[in-house]
């Protein structure tokens, strides 16, 4: 059976940047950036995306390119006989699914708001009213399970229809709205009575801040989210990989997606600094952000059930392009594994799935007694520990020493690759800090974070 293709380069970013645009651009990186010392975090943070994020990436799609399989069967197209690489393989496969297990939750979260702000349940309450409708929202299991389904068979529907026209279609429509919604969002921020403070907070760049912080603390701060903005490491960027032609080198695409990824990251930041400051609020990181903190900006500018709704529309984008680009790497994983055709894929998959995701769901009211962290945490607390913590940094290590390595694919195999086409081409100068820096580097990335996580 052939490999189907994407249709266009144009789709092929659009697609990986969509994967790796998730919710942690909109309620993180910002918050960081203000924290964090503003346009210093910013250039921090860019030497790290190019020194960490866009190789891995490079690797990730050389791999897929190269085997033309998902990550259920890359390595046993491109491993040494007898060596075990392809163990990797199938606990990438696991991570897709965890990661979805979890992530359809809160793209089922971003669909309600859009639909409760559109409908204009938060006009009239206060900001313990709105407090009060996301606490309720989320001990209403029922409520939950009708959206996350919408997200899961919306999902598996588009992919069921094709690559080119399911899949490869629906993503740029929804992107380039993504987009275009972000810069109209942004303008109308700019121009709120009092904003300049916010965007001074966001951009300035300040010493004295990062110093307040402490350098290590930012320093790790901008290597981790340089590391973790572009879900690397699970294999579904190397599934994108082996949908593309040999026309285009490598590095090249991967810097284009990861300098998309860091536009709607730092975008989002131009949206709600300004928005926070003309108002007086907290400026706050995480789900609050999101689901407290804005709502209740909405309810008192001009025209905000509008912007709201705008905003919601955005971040409904933002997560299920994420979803459709792993349901897609699930998929692939399915197929090669089984031999299914694409809609017995979709079928059995899109059965599984809202099963799988149930303990997520009910995590937040009938299983709330579960807290494998201590009091406050919950099951998806756990789920996505599993995925940023251990599946993402780990994958990302074998992934790069499997390319770098003499018992594993081999320096040159993978230069080979990711040269082909034109564009920017990997340079042979790097290979020693591909083959002993960037691994302690990303070995540094798991031990810290894991450090910081148990703190």
């Amino acid at each position: 059976m052939e490999r189907e293709r994407l249709g266009s380069r144009l789709g092929f970013i659009l697609l990986s940047a969509g994967c790796a645009i998730g919710i942690g651009n909109v309620w993180k990186f910002p918050y960081m950036v203000g924290e964090y010392g503003g346009g210093i975090f910013v250039l921090i943070y860019l030497c790290f995306l190019v020194a960490l994020g866009v190789p891995v990436l490079t690797v990730e799609f050389s791999l897929g390119r190269a085997s033309q399989k998902s990550p259920a069967k890359l390595y046993q197209q491109l491993e040494p006989k007898g060596s075990k690489w392809h163990i990797h393989g199938y606990a990438a496969v696991i991570g897709n699914y965890i990661l979805m297990m979890f992530y359809t939750s809160v793209a089922g979260w971003m669909l309600h708001y859009f639909v409760a702000t559109a409908g204009g349940k938060f006009q009239g309450l206060d900001a313990k009213g709105i407090e009060g409708y996301f606490d309720n929202f989320m001990l209403d299991a029922k409520t939950v399970t009708i959206y996350v389904l919408i997200v899961i068979v919306v999902g598996f529907l588009v992919n069921s229809v094709g690559l080119q026209n399911g899949l490869e279609k629906i993503t740029k429509v929804m992107m380039l709205a993504l987009l275009g919604i972000m810069v109209v969002l942004a303008i109308n921020s700019f121009f709120m009575e009092g904003g300049e403070k916010g965007l001074a907070f966001y951009l300035r760049p300040d010493l004295e801040r990062m110093k307040e912080v402490g350098i290590g603390k930012v320093i790790v701060g901008a290597m981790n989210q340089a590391f973790f903005t572009l879900s690397l490491g699970m294999g579904a960027m190397a599934i994108l990989g082996s949908y593309i032609g040999k026309e285009r080198a490598l590095a090249g695409e991967a810097l284009n997606v990861a300098l998309l990824d860091t536009f709607v990251a730092f975008c989002s930041g131009l949206i709600i600094f300004p928005a926070c400051f003309a108002y007086g609020v907290e400026v706050d990181s995480g789900p609050s952000l999101i689901f407290i903190t804005l709502p209740n900006i909405f309810n008192n500018i001009p025209m905000g059930r509008l912007w709201g709704s705008l905003f919601f529309v955005f971040l409904s984008f933002a997560a299920l392009s994420t979803v459709l680009a792993v349901f897609e790497g699930i998929i692939a994983c399915s197929i090669d594994m089984f031999g299914w055709s694409r809609k017995k894929a979709c079928l059995i998959n899109g059965i599984l799935m809202p099963i799988l995701s149930m303990p997520c769901i009910l995590g937040y009211n009938v299983l709330s007694w579960i807290q494998p962290f201590g009091e406050g945490s919950n099951i998806m607390d756990l789920e996505d520990f599993i995925v940023s913590n251990l599946i993402l940094p780990l994958g990302s290590l074998a992934f790069l020493l499997f390319c770098v390595s003499k018992k594993g694919w081999g320096w040159e195999n993978f230069r080979e690759e990711a040269n082909t086409g034109k564009g920017l081409k990997v340079s042979n100068r790097l290979r020693g800090y591909m083959t002993y820096v960037l691994p302690v580097i990303i070995f540094a990335v798991f031990v810290v974070g894991l450090y910081n996580f148990f703190q």
